[in-house]
């Protein structure tokens, strides 16, 4: 077996230690003698929707995100979409959620999005939604709790037709929008959300869930990964969640 991860944009789209996401990936895949390959695609490189299993965009300001919009959308969006549709993972955070939707309206300025999930992003007048953040969600087909740190201006409103990735935990963090309680957003194999420091350190049963959609994708049936000793990563998260006053 062998993950295989593409970043998108790895040096404009790089903030909030988004680069420890996909250590994280490696070190659980090595651990269990599962290969692992990464590789990034910059501005006006395509993407083969069949050679990577697992797509991960990273955070960026407003200047980067304007940087990569048209480009994602004109050499990248077909072929994220077709691999989405074949199985395919996505992981987008934080700036690189704000590009799954339809689009991110920054005044007078409209940033195209990738139309992977049913949403827009406005910056709206108001103060930034900033600190520790915890959620309750479903995803995987079980309850769980996720937490981490936010840090955004825009506002991300979901359709009628999208699925939250999960609730914010009331007095805990503020979520896509500060108002409705939802954070995120989780369509088929796509995951999109605010909560970075990074997100898979703090949460390492997000990790596994990511590898085994992608495997899946690629071994034709869902791997059950062998359990690792995580000491180290219960602790990350009790602190993640003692951060977040949970």
């Amino acid at each position: 077996m062998e993950l295989r991860v593409l970043s998108l944009y790895p040096e404009q789209m790089n903030i909030y230690a988004d680069r420890g996401n996909i250590l994280f990936l490696r070190r659980r895949c090595e651990w269990r003698q599962i290969g692992f390959e990464w590789r990034g695609a910059g501005p006006g490189e395509s993407v083969d929707p069949a050679e990577h299993d697992l797509f991960y965009i990273g955070g960026g300001q407003d200047r980067d995100q304007r940087v990569v919009a048209a480009d994602m959308v004109e050499t990248k969006r077909l072929a994220l979409a077709a691999a989405v549709e074949d199985g395919a993972a996505l992981l987008a955070v934080c700036g690189g959620y704000q590009l799954l939707g339809e689009s991110y309206q920054l005044g007078a300025e409209t940033l195209p999005g990738l139309g992977l999930a049913d949403l827009r992003t406005v910056r709206e007048e108001g103060p930034r939604l900033i600190g520790n953040v915890a959620i309750e969600t479903e995803l995987g087909g079980e309850k769980r709790l996720l937490a981490g740190f936010e840090n955004h201006g825009g506002r991300t409103y979901l359709g009628s037709g999208a699925r939250p990735l999960g609730r914010v935990v009331p007095g805990h963090g503020h979520g896509n929008n500060g108002d409705d309680g939802f954070e995120g957003v989780w369509e088929k194999n796509v995951v999109g959300t605010y909560l970075h420091g990074p997100l898979l350190p703090k949460n390492a049963w997000l990790a596994d869930h990511l590898i085994e959609l992608a495997l899946e994708r690629r071994c034709g049936e869902r791997p059950r990964l062998e359990p690792l000793p995580d000491e180290l990563e219960r602790a990350a998260h009790a602190s993640a969640r003692a951060a977040a006053g949970v």
